[in-house]
């Protein structure tokens, strides 16, 4: 079972932005930047590219939304999506506010306290 998978079932806590019947968005607790957001499907599957067409799509259509929301909650020059996947065998797409090219190289760290992690979840926050 994934970290991600215990985050879903409510085992490890998140402060999540979204959720639908079967996608999860939640803010990365080791964030890039403010804001950084990780979209995972419910169903645990290792690679992207092992998700039928239609959950890809899907995915992919929650996480445009989360974008959406993101952007508007934080400000930033552009959201940087990446799945890179090696860490956690879960799908996980990063979304993550960008103003600068270090933002999305996964080099540098922000740290947030808990006080503003759930004022960030809050107001990028998504209802389906």
């Amino acid at each position: 079972m994934s970290v991600f998978t215990k985050i879903i079932t409510g085992e490890i806590p998140s402060y999540k932005v979204a959720e639908n019947d079967d996608f999860v968005a939640f803010l990365d607790i080791n964030p890039n930047a403010k804001g950084h957001t990780l979209v995972v499907p419910k169903k645990e599957e290792n690679k992207i590219f092992n998700l039928s067409r239609v959950d890809y799509q899907k995915l992919m259509d929650f996480s445009y939304t989360v974008a959406k929301a993101l952007e508007k909650a934080v400000p930033c020059k552009r959201v940087g999506m990446s799945v890179i996947g090696l860490e956690v065998p879960h799908v996980h797409v990063h979304l993550v506010p960008l103003n600068e090219m270090a933002d999305i190289q996964f080099s540098q760290k922000v740290k947030l306290t808990d006080f503003e992690f759930r004022a960030l979840a809050k107001s990028i926050a998504v209802k389906f």
